[in-house]
């Protein structure tokens, strides 16, 4: 189990390469609530032609979990370190949700280690519905069952075609009951300290900073980080390619799977 320790901090992390290769690696940073593993899918694909790192957010999955609220420049100077750690002087960003705030940030705080930046339904700042959102979900996680918490996930995150593609269904169920069997599972307190780095993650006034290319990309019809907050980052940004999937909500990357992970090796070939 790969460990990078730093600062009282201890992070888990995974190494996925199936050929050598001499391009830049890539790291992909998940989101609230889920630990680094839900990058299988992706990370499969894309470790045919580079190296890629998963690993455990603070406050989840087998990296450390503190109690206190956390906030994105925090998590943002995490990945320095474990880059820093795993001798990695520069990285392609791949952030996925509450991961890609994370990635404004490394871009922000440490623009010499971002060589180009995906970000999946992402946002530059929080309305109050989308504080709301992260408000409630860290009260449905204090009352729900896991499975029962996973289900009200999916109810925000999958577009109603999901819903009726069996296929899909069956995943979405089978996810619920891995959540009830989940020997590991996120502590309330770990909810809540991603969550504050969520609501005040702001960083609309900073993002001129970043001159790293951008892919910003997501759902055209997300209700957890509607299109406007993916078009005020693109506005923002100096450099950048704006894409939002038609039908498609918050989980996007699996609703549309195959372009996702094609999409985003392209970008990254392109800027290698």
């Amino acid at each position: 189990m790969p460990i990078h320790s730093t600062h009282q901090f201890n992070m888990h992390y995974e190494v996925h390469q199936q050929s050598n290769t001499s391009q830049t690696p890539v790291i992909c940073i998940m989101g609230i609530t889920a630990p680094g593993s839900v990058w299988e899918a992706h990370v499969e694909v894309w470790s045919q032609q580079f190296q890629c790192i998963t690993a455990d957010n603070r406050g989840v999955g087998q990296s450390d979990k503190p109690s206190g609220d956390y906030t994105s420049a925090m998590m943002a100077d995490d990945y320095a370190n474990l880059m820093d750690g795993l001798g990695i002087q520069q990285a392609h960003i791949v952030g996925c949700s509450m991961g890609s705030i994370i990635g404004q940030q490394l871009a922000i705080r440490h623009p010499e280690k971002v060589k180009s930046l995906v970000l999946m339904c992402s946002w530059a700042r929080c309305d109050n519905y989308a504080k709301s959102i992260f408000s409630h979900m860290q009260q449905t996680k204090a009352h729900l069952t896991p499975a029962a918490f996973m289900e009200w996930i999916q109810l925000l995150i999958f577009h109603k075609r999901s819903w009726d593609d069996p296929e899909m269904l069956e995943s979405m169920i089978e996810g619920r009951e891995n959540a009830a069997e989940d020997p590991n599972p996120q502590p309330l307190h770990g909810l809540q300290g991603q969550a504050a780095a969520c609501i005040h993650h702001d960083t609309l006034n900073q993002l001129e900073q970043i001159q790293a290319p951008a892919l910003v990309i997501g759902g055209a019809e997300d209700i957890f980080t509607p299109a406007w907050m993916a078009e005020e980052i693109d506005a923002k940004l100096s450099n950048s390619t704006l894409h939002l999937y038609p039908e498609s909500g918050h989980a996007f990357h699996w609703e549309n799977l195959e372009d996702f992970n094609q999409r985003v090796a392209h970008f990254i070939n392109s800027n290698n």
